[in-house]
């Protein structure tokens, strides 16, 4: 089973940071350095650079931090080789957790071992689970799962941790990884009433079955307190900044049974997934949509009463229920941003591949002989050949979140109608300088999405990009009204302001951008990267050392340190080079890079330095009368601006400067 999902992933562990991964991983300072793990559990604002998204998952970040320390950075193999280890784990424990649940239906040991073996292993291979396997950030879902395992084998296979209840410190540490682990104790009930007690669940309501109903509620009240202590835990220590995503709790709700009906026949024909899917919420409970949901999930509660009620088909009936248990916390009231998202199928696939497989293997006993060796020989064969297919789509779901452009690309044929999806495609390509096609896609998503901050942005870079600065400007401001609690959108209008050497407008956008998000490192780097440029060495100072109390040992923030100290701009280095080897025209390039800094008497001496070593230099000349201008020393001005335009007739710039030194030196003798 290990070998085979080893060989199933072997093409997974380069695959890219995508979506989520950006400001929980890449642009989080805090997983940068391993003594900020305290923090972790103190502050669930280190978990993301986005507001919205900082949620209280401590375990999730320690284990982010502990990669990156592995890998020395980004490394992507470090990145998945952990949660692959922890998925393999997950797998071994089910196998035992399974073999305890068959062996409670039947009396053939061998059968519950090998049905337990080859339950894992479908899970293991399945297409479906790869959404979790891959999605970097989505190792909340695994961690949570595994604890929610371990914990049931701890509590089945070791008296010593039954008796002294340790078997809840699993569930503690699960939690802190993600929320649902605490959907263990109503499970753990459900074990113990099937399983232990060997009661129906229409024993429930019977008078004469209080007393083991009683027993029941005893053993699984220690996991139900610790369960709702972890919950309020959790939720107060969760950032107030964390939004759930969705608007109406109703709608939501009502559109779940359908959601569910999809994640089951996911189980079996896996061909529909998707990073990002384009499924829209139910307005009306009169949706036929909700009556095929609706009918599914009474016919399989009806299913799970009834298999209840004999041990044979009880493995079946505690598949059922864990199935819905472990969507509540995803497909109930809380209206979370997607209708639904493939990574979810993780914790409930563990309950619902139990019913599936027990079922089958009940059937095929008593319908096969199974005695015939023949029988026996094309079983092996129709399993072997049914593994193989779903771990070659395991491989392909691979591929597919291979980069950037393969995930997005898979998601515009799967959900065409996914506007964030058809962005983010456009979005692959102009990282790769295909403007044209971005544009495309960005206006099919603008159809379906006129309102999205993201989209307004990612339109005002590729506008920047082609050189439409009028367009990208007005995009920008269009993405920061729309989305003014948006971090990313005051980053990127400030990004683009100090592309265009306009660095104290640029300054306010990355204040507010950090404001909003103080651990989002590409706004802070942006931010002392132009505070260098200007030479505002106080506030660079400031930064660089709060930086490194963050994310000690950081090579940027090291640097900019060093630069505030010694005083040393990006335009004196540039200086120290050009007195190194003297041309014309790199002094003319320093003169220009003065007069965009505000520094314009030395934007002045250095076109002089220019005018040395090239005397007709009419572009020296326009420098020097520009500076000047800006000096308000027009006299000087017009001298420098005259010169330039004898030298060159036709110099419309030189001719617009002199124009306005002489309007400026006219007002100022009136």
């Amino acid at each position: 089973m290990v070998l085979l999902c080893t060989i199933t992933y072997l093409n997974h562990f380069e695959n890219a940071f995508h979506f989520d991964d950006s400001h929980t991983i890449q642009n989080n300072a805090y997983i940068r350095d391993l003594h900020n793990i305290p923090l972790y559990f103190k502050d669930g604002r280190t978990s993301s650079s986005l507001p919205q998204n900082q949620s209280y998952r401590p375990v999730v970040s320690t284990s982010l931090a502990f990669d990156y320390w592995l890998g020395g950075g980004y490394n992507l193999f470090f990145f998945h080789l952990s949660t692959f280890i922890l998925f393999l784990l997950q797998g071994i424990l089910m196998v035992f957790f399974f073999k305890k649940i068959f062996n409670t239906a039947t009396s053939n040991t061998k059968l519950a071992a090998y049905t337990a073996l080859l339950t894992a292993t479908w899970y293991l291979l399945h297409p479906a689970i790869a959404e979790t396997v891959n999605y970097i950030i989505a190792r909340a879902d695994l961690q949570s799962t595994l604890c929610v395992l371990l914990a049931f084998v701890l509590y089945i296979y070791s008296p010593f941790w039954r008796k002294t209840y340790l078997y809840n410190l699993p569930i503690v540490i699960g939690t802190l990884a993600k929320p649902p682990s605490v959907i263990f104790a109503p499970l753990l009930f459900l074990y113990i009433l099937l399983f232990e007690e060997q009661l129906s669940l229409t024993d429930i309501f019977r008078r004469d079955k209080f007393k083991q109903l009683l027993a029941v509620i005893k053993r699984s009240a220690p996991a139900f307190i610790v369960c709702l202590l972890m919950y309020y835990w959790q939720s107060i220590f969760t950032p107030k900044t964390w939004e759930a995503g969705g608007t109406s709790p109703l709608s939501y709700l009502i559109t779940q049974p359908f959601v569910m009906l999809h994640y089951f026949a996911m189980l079996f024909v896996p061909n529909a997934l998707s990073a990002d899917t384009d499924w829209q919420l139910l307005h009306s409970i009169a949706d036929w949509r909700f009556f095929v949901g609706m009918t599914f999930v009474l016919s399989m509660i009806a299913i799970a009463f009834i298999t209840s009620r004999k041990a044979q088909l009880r493995p079946i009936s505690f598949g059922i229920l864990w199935f819905f248990l472990a969507l509540l916390p995803t497909s109930s009231i809380i209206p979370l941003a997607e209708v639904l998202n493939d990574h979810r199928m993780c914790f409930p696939f563990v309950g619902l591949i139990i019913s599936v497989v027990w079922t089958i293997a009940l059937l095929i006993k008593a319908w096969l002989p199974l005695q015939v060796k023949n029988v026996r020989i094309t079983l092996m064969v129709v399993l072997a050949l049914t593994l193989s297919a779903y771990a070659y789509g395991t491989y392909q779901r691979n591929e597919v979140w291979y980069t950037e452009e393969t995930l997005w690309h898979d998601v515009t044929i799967k959900s065409p109608g996914n506007g964030r999806g058809l962005m983010n495609y456009g979005l692959s390509k102009m990282a790769k300088g295909d403007y044209v096609t971005a544009d495309i896609y960005y206006q099919k998503a603008l159809k379906l999405l006129p309102y999205y901050p993201s989209l307004y942005i990612n339109m005002g870079i590729l506008k920047a990009a082609t050189g439409h600065a009028h367009e990208a400007e007005r995009y920008f401001k269009t993405g920061i009204a729309y989305g003014n609690s948006l971090p990313d959108a005051y980053l990127f209008y400030g990004r683009y302001l100090k592309e265009q050497k306009r660095y104290f407008e640029a300054i306010p956008q990355f204040e507010k951008a950090l404001m909003l998000s103080p651990g989002h490192l590409y706004a802070i780097n942006l931010l002392m990267d132009t505070y260098l440029e200007i030479g505002n060495w106080d506030a660079l100072k400031e930064m660089a050392n709060n930086t490194l109390q963050i994310s000690p040992g950081n090579k940027d923030a090291l640097y900019y340190l060093d630069a505030a100290n010694k005083k040393t701009n990006k335009l004196d280095i540039e200086a120290d080079k050009v007195k190194a080897a003297p041309t014309a025209q790199k002094y003319l390039d320093l003169s220009l890079q003065y007069y965009q800094t505000g520094k314009y008497q030395q934007c002045i001496d250095a076109a002089t330095q220019a005018i040395r070593l090239k005397p007709d230099y009419a572009e020296a000349y326009n420098n020097i009368g520009s500076a000047y201008n800006l000096l308000q020393q027009y006299d000087k001005a017009i001298a420098a601006l005259k010169k330039a335009i004898a030298l060159k007739p036709g110099f419309q710039l030189a001719k617009n400067n002199l124009t306005q030194a002489q309007q400026e030196l006219a007002g100022q003798k009136h």
